[in-house]
């Protein structure tokens, strides 16, 4: 297995995603130039404390409490109370890719030494990386600032062997003081300001971004297949996909989905001439419009997500090079809240898309000769047959929803906490609305991808398709098989949904020419 040094470079989305799937371990530098600036940072808060320095929330309380003095005696107890009182979690758990994508994040932002933590806790952070060994974190109790508190409490409650943690797999659930006590491995006690480092910043509504932004990457690709293979079946007009034609109208990402959709059309044979049906509904025609904003908005996107996760977004910062003490906002996360509202707003168009081009596979008036609600059934059993024609009405709920979802979340900013956070980014909401919007969306690209096979298998077309088709035909089979008489398709969609949401399809076709 790979390892991924993490403190020196910069990391990559996919490198939190990598990690997330416990497919690459992790490790710190071994520069002495790198463990220098980080025990630097930690001098210097020692340093302060020997001189009786004011350090907000070293010692101070915490946000509108940081004019209470705390007493040099119970310093070393600060820390410990933080994680404590904000043990309020509520709502669903992070599953098991998603907490560990969130502590990758958080080492990612410690290590780069600006916020005055221990060589330890790092290391104690990369071992439970490595040993899969990761802190059980409700994913309800965050308004985005000061970061996400409340949801990282749990990273720092488990160091300290109070919290429940994942073994291993998703199943298992153990609190951690039976690892510690099992292992002989102490638990960690947490220095001045480690704490507040560990949990005052924008770790999880980022990883939670890095991972919706694969996935969104995923349905880009997987609409784009699905809507080549329905032109096929709808008989429909490739031309609508020409290459003058989008040179007219020069965005990067929308030329590039029309310029898939031609080559796996093979649109240089199908346009010779005119074809007979001169213009295809909305769903078809307009594919590469609606996708493109996505692959459009993929540079800033990004760049935002990025350089959120290689920032140092605690508060204060300890500069480490001018041994200075600097207050700020940078827990604050307004940048992930617009990606993440903008973003579920672009997944939720495109699975309105393949919404539309469902409907018009399973309607016989505009389906081109294919059989009503695609039942591959004999003739004398299709009065009884009605193959597609829930899963459509599904595929219409599901749509729904995600459109009902689309609302943004960084618009309702409630001041809280005595008024001292009077302003706040909600951008963890906006990230978990934006993974509901891609689970949902999820569900439609599942039962797009197999009423499109079955569409082209009515037609008799599967020896006719290029071979990224062809390979992404097979991918589906892997887990649908053709419907002639009706049959629950929910075990069929539910295995798409689930190699969906492990980026399956990405992988599959990452290494073809699409």
């Amino acid at each position: 297995m790979k390892v991924l040094v993490v403190g020196e470079t910069p990391l990559s989305i996919e490198d939190v995603v990598l990690v997330a799937q416990h497919q690459q371990k992790v490790a710190l530098p071994d520069s002495m130039e790198w463990r220098d600036l980080i025990q630097r940072g930690a001098d210097f808060l020692d340093q302060l404390l020997e001189e009786d320095g004011v350090i907000y929330g070293v010692t101070t309380g915490y946000g509108d409490s940081c004019l209470v003095e705390v007493p040099p005696h119970q310093v070393n107890e600060l820390p410990l109370h933080l994680s404590r009182f904000h043990g309020c979690g509520l709502g669903q758990n992070l599953d098991l890719i998603t907490a560990r994508a969130v502590v990758i994040t958080r080492l990612c932002s410690l290590a780069r030494g600006y916020s005055g933590v221990s060589l330890s806790l790092l290391e104690r952070l990369v071992w439970m990386l490595n040993e899969n060994i990761i802190p059980v974190i409700p994913s309800e109790g965050s308004v985005g600032a000061s970061g996400d508190l409340t949801p990282l409490s749990y990273i720092a409650g488990a160091l300290v062997g109070e919290r429940d943690v994942y073994l291993h797999d998703q199943n298992t659930i153990v609190p951690i003081s039976q690892i510690y006590a099992e292992r002989h491995i102490p638990s960690f006690i947490m220095r001045p300001k480690e704490g507040l480092a560990l949990m005052n910043g924008t770790a999880v509504m980022t990883a939670i971004a890095c991972l919706n932004y694969k996935k969104a990457e995923q349905i880009s690709l997987g609409s784009t297949l699905i809507t080549a293979m329905n032109v096929l079946a709808l008989e429909g007009n490739p031309s609508h996909f020409d290459e003058v034609l989008f040179a007219q109208k020069p965005h990067a990402g929308q030329q590039q989905i029309a310029a898939q959709l031609r080559k796996w059309l093979n649109c240089e044979v199908q346009t010779e001439r005119q074809n007979p049906r001169l213009q295809d509904r909305y769903s078809l025609r307009c594919a590469p419009h609606v996708i493109g904003v996505f692959e459009d908005s993929k540079v800033w996107l990004r760049q935002f997500i990025e350089n959120e996760l290689n920032s140092s977004n605690d508060n204060p910062l300890i500069d480490p090079i001018n041994l200075r003490v600097l207050h700020g906002g940078h827990f604050y996360g307004g940048h992930i809240a617009q990606a993440m509202d903008s973003l579920k707003i672009m997944i939720a168009n495109i699975a309105d898309l393949m919404d539309r081009q469902l409907a018009q596979l399973v309607d016989h008036k505009m389906n081109h000769g294919l059989p009503r609600n695609l039942t591959g059934s004999s003739p004398e059993r299709m009065p009884l047959n009605h193959g597609f024609k829930a899963v459509q009405i599904g595929v219409s709920a599901w749509t729904a929803e995600a459109l009902k979802q689309t609302l943004a979340a960084s618009i309702f900013s409630r001041s809280t906490e005595c008024h001292n956070q009077d302003k706040v980014s909600m951008g963890t909401i906006a990230a978990r609305d934006a993974s509901r919007v891609i689970v949902l969306t999820e569900q439609v690209m599942a039962a797009l991808s197999c009423a499109a096979v079955q569409a082209i298998q009515l037609k008799a077309l599967q020896n006719d398709l290029s071979p990224v088709l062809t390979r992404f035909q097979q991918w589906v089979l892997e887990s649908f098989t053709f419907v002639e008489e009706d049959r629950p398709l929910q075990y069929d969609l539910q295995q798409l949904v689930q190699r969906f949401e492990q980026l399956a399809l990405l992988q599959h076709l990452q290494n073809s020419e699409i």
